[in-house]
């Protein structure tokens, strides 16, 4: 934990113990398989060292598939393919249709050689990390994608692989294998002062991520004297009904690079402890992460961790309705 940079406030809000290191994944197991825990974590090195080495030399790869939640697209995923573009790697790419405006350079244009493109099946299946159950016909896209890379001769990184994903890759790329475009240079467009609030469903109940549900209309309504705009935002089937009116506007999309303009011209984004809080690092807007409970928020040690290398704010707290209007009226 000591070599990770947290303001003292997010060492209260942390669990210390909590990051997932490559370490992290040996814990309770004996020795029999400690020993076999490393040996598929020095063999994971091995198979990313010698991907990234050929990358390098052919200047060409297969790298997918890629189905899992937005924070895992923006922290272990969009930061890598930028490395590889920025060293000239053609990359021929298996995704979601949904984070084809995230996958762009700092004038608008696509970092990806050829995209294999995954529909939107959020109503269907919810991920975890890299995982799901797909439906059949992109399952079916998916198989074609991962036979054509095989076939290719060209290195291909498989990280529907699920222990080499999480436990392995996600570590090992933090040390130099990141880079990041910011995705929207557009200069603002109005001195109008605005704010984007996330309307985050994810069940109603506590967890210890997320914190507690909002009532997000009455979130809206206590910020709004504070911005000539607020807009919420996010995908459909992700987010909350709310009531708007006023200068609160419904702005909720599957087309992110909708969400992207308005965060990008934001003064400040509002988002649960959830993949959302990165979209600040990508086109340097202040997040303001709100959690409907009492710390430690699970996972944020993490979060921290994994920014490192592509934020330019820190991160901003706030546990109650109070604490939201005190932050947002000393912008």
């Amino acid at each position: 934990m000591d070599d990770i940079e947290m303001t003292m406030r997010e060492k209260d809000l942390i669990i210390p113990d909590g990051a997932t290191t490559i370490a992290y994944g040996q814990r309770g197991l004996n020795w029999k398989g400690v020993i076999r825990y490393k040996l598929e974590r020095w063999y994971d090195n091995r198979y990313l060292d010698r991907f990234l080495s050929e990358t390098l030399k052919k200047k060409a790869c297969y790298y997918g598939p890629f189905v899992g939640e937005f924070g895992h697209f923006l922290l272990h995923n969009l930061p890598f393919l930028t490395y590889l573009h920025r060293n000239g790697v053609k990359i021929h790419y298996c995704g979601m249709e949904l984070h084809r405006p995230f996958l762009v350079d700092e004038s608008g244009n696509s970092i990806i050689h050829e995209y294999t493109a995954l529909r939107d099946f959020f109503s269907e299946s919810k991920p975890s990390a890299n995982h799901v159950i797909l439906p059949d016909d992109v399952e079916e896209v998916v198989q074609k994608f991962k036979s054509k890379a095989r076939a290719s001769g060209l290195p291909f990184l498989d990280i529907s692989r699920k222990d080499m994903y999480w436990f392995t890759f996600r570590n090992w790329q933090l040390n130099g294998k990141q880079s990041k475009y910011r995705i929207a240079n557009e200069p603002r467009v109005s001195s109008r002062k605005s704010v984007v609030i996330f309307p985050r469903k994810k069940g109603g109940d506590f967890t210890p991520n997320n914190g507690g549900p909002w009532d997000y209309a009455e979130l809206a309504r206590k910020v709004s004297p504070y911005f000539d705009d607020v807009y919420l935002v996010g995908h459909p089937t992700l987010s909350a009904d709310v009531e708007v009116g006023g200068n609160i506007q419904l702005k909720v999309s599957a087309d992110n690079s909708e969400t992207i303009k308005y965060c990008a011209q934001a003064d400040l984004i509002i988002t649960q402890h959830s993949g959302a809080v990165h979209i600040g690092a990508y086109v340097d807007t202040p997040v303001l992460i709100i959690f409907n409970g009492q710390p430690p928020i699970k996972g944020l040690i993490d979060t921290i961790r994994f920014r490192k290398n592509i934020a330019k704010h820190p991160l901003n707290y706030a546990f109650d309705l109070d604490e939201i209007v005190t932050f947002v009226g000393t912008l």
